[in-house]
């Protein structure tokens, strides 16, 4: 079967990189795993030896030839756009232990699938995608680094993130004009002490135009406060948003 481009299908074909992937899933016959973006079937094979439940999310009906033949009473494939699912409704009736979430994503829709796991509350154990590598980049960035930005901090207020590996293009059937990353998501236990929407907001206030300085991205009742609080941290009142790490940002939330 041709990839469908629309869908952004690129099949991983390099079985040292799906062993890597699922050893991260460490999961039981007593687990759950949710799998988003089954393709042909690599990461289910595997996954299906530890035994646990799994629920995998399949937009193309067309691979139904192929992924038939993982399903039975512990493996479910659900063909549907993960976006719409009702993730909640879905596994309400499966008992488990621990919950795992691992995917291959598509790029065009990365940040939209992790947006939607994080709104749908769901407690899992560790969540291992594949994602392109500038995607990752962005998200894993530390401040005073061109890739650090509103995405960084919104995942890193739920979320400890690791690079586990960077995948070759040629991992995969179509060869895809980019590099992927492999990361590991973890539920942070130690979320900040902010009010998030109002951290949320701001967040998106100062880096609505990266290239300016945090003065003129806030409003001057703002920063009259900020400039403040920056110059207590030996900071510029000139600074870009870029340049502030989290701690920062959360104290100055919390004193405007």
């Amino acid at each position: 079967m041709n990839a469908k481009k629309d869908l952004g299908q690129n099949f991983l074909v390099d079985n040292v990189v799906i062993e890597k992937i699922t050893n991260e899933i460490n999961a039981t016959k007593n687990d759950l795993i949710i799998e988003i973006g089954p393709g042909y079937g690599a990461l289910t094979s595997i996954l299906k030896k530890t035994e646990a439940n799994i629920i995998a999310y399949e937009i193309d009906t067309d691979l139904k030839i192929y992924l038939s033949k993982y399903e039975d009473n512990l493996t479910k494939i659900i063909y549907q756009d993960f976006l719409k699912s009702n993730i909640k409704e879905d596994i309400k009736n499966i008992k488990y232990d621990k919950l795992f979430i691992i995917g291959n994503l598509p790029y065009y829709i990365t940040t939209p699938i992790i947006e939607k796991i994080t709104k749908e509350e769901l407690i899992f154990e560790k969540l291992v995608i594949m994602v392109q590598k500038e995607v990752a980049d962005r998200f894993v960035a530390i401040n005073k680094t061109k890739d650090y930005g509103y995405i960084t901090l919104y995942l890193k207020y739920y979320y400890d993130i690791k690079r586990l590996m960077n995948v070759s293009k040629n991992s995969f059937k179509p060869v895809p004009k980019v590099e992927s990353t492999v990361l590991l998501f973890l539920q942070r236990k130690d979320k900040p002490n902010v009010d998030k929407e109002k951290y949320f907001s701001f967040l998106k206030e100062c880096f609505k135009q990266k290239r300016k300085t945090l003065r003129n991205n806030v409003s001057s009742k703002d920063f009259e406060i900020i400039k403040d609080l920056l110059k207590t941290s030996g900071l510029n009142e000139n600074i870009r948003a870029e340049e502030i790490n989290e701690d920062l940002f959360i104290k100055i939330v919390n004193n405007i």
